[in-house]
């Protein structure tokens, strides 16, 4: 077991909250370049996480609620807490979930409910409640990921999880979606650690596996719009893996626990 678990592109934290949760780890180290995906961590493991639960839980939402919240989410000295709720009203009510500029609300939505297709106030609270009574296994860095690795790369301890912005979406679904992928490549292969990167399955990135001589497995994934895709597993070692299915076979992603999605 890693004494340090580190997903240094967090956003909605799928794998670092899963190993806090289930102890896979000594201690949880996430970290998130957007500030607005920032203030919501900010909040919850900073003491707020009660107030936030209650914000979502006496929320009324209605079309007309839903613009003027989102209306304030561009003012300047929006305090934290409020701007950690406007985030996951955001990414709750747009399409896909998608919190770049540009995105347009949700319509029709799941089972033709529109913008509160996805609005589940009670299972927001509750994962909120649960994860601020797990912060002593977590801590935030507000910056950019490859800083974190850098920090930690000479630890032989620390297990890295990469979920970095996609070649071919990343312009579409993030604020902050210029990346150096050929340089993350350069600094996991170098890590005294292990890792996992997980990557939208193309031809620059399994060239970028060959380069650096590692592994890859496929992983069969549902898009938010629940489309079947292909994305892809990179390590160092897969024999973990392969016991399991088989190194030709697609491994099926299992549910891991998530705040934003």
């Amino acid at each position: 077991m890693p004494f340090l678990f580190l997903e240094p592109f967090a956003g909605g934290g799928i794998c670092g909250l899963t190993v806090a949760f289930e102890r896979l780890a000594g201690h949880v180290i996430m970290g998130e370049m957007d500030e607005y995906v920032s203030a919501v961590w900010k909040t919850i493991l900073d003491g707020q996480a009660e107030w936030l639960a209650l914000r979502i839980l006496t929320f009324e939402l209605t079309l007309d609620n839903v613009k003027k919240a989102l209306s304030e989410d561009t003012k300047s000295n929006l305090i934290l807490r409020e701007q950690a709720f406007l985030t996951i009203l955001r990414n709750r009510v747009q399409r896909g979930g998608i919190m770049a500029p540009g995105a347009g609300l949700v319509k029709s939505g799941e089972d033709n409910r529109g913008i509160s297709s996805r609005w589940y106030a009670k299972t927001l609270a509750r994962r909120i409640r649960e994860i601020a009574a797990n912060r002593h296994m977590l801590t935030f860095v507000q910056g950019d990921g490859m800083a974190l690795i850098h920090e930690h790369r000479n630890d032989p301890q620390a297990m890295f999880f990469a979920d970095p912005p996609y070649t071919k979406a990343a312009r579409r679904l993030y604020r902050h979606w210029k990346f150096d992928h050929h340089q993350l490549f350069v600094d996991l292969s170098t890590c005294k650690g292990d890792f996992l990167i997980s990557y939208d399955d193309t031809d620059e990135i399994r060239a970028l596996t060959e380069e650096f001589n590692l592994q890859w497995r496929v992983v069969s994934m549902k898009s938010t719009h629940h489309a079947k895709k292909k994305e892809l597993l990179i390590g160092r070692d897969f024999t973990w893996l392969d016991a399991a299915v088989g190194p030709q076979e697609a491994w099926h992603a299992v549910p891991l626990r998530n705040l934003l999605d």
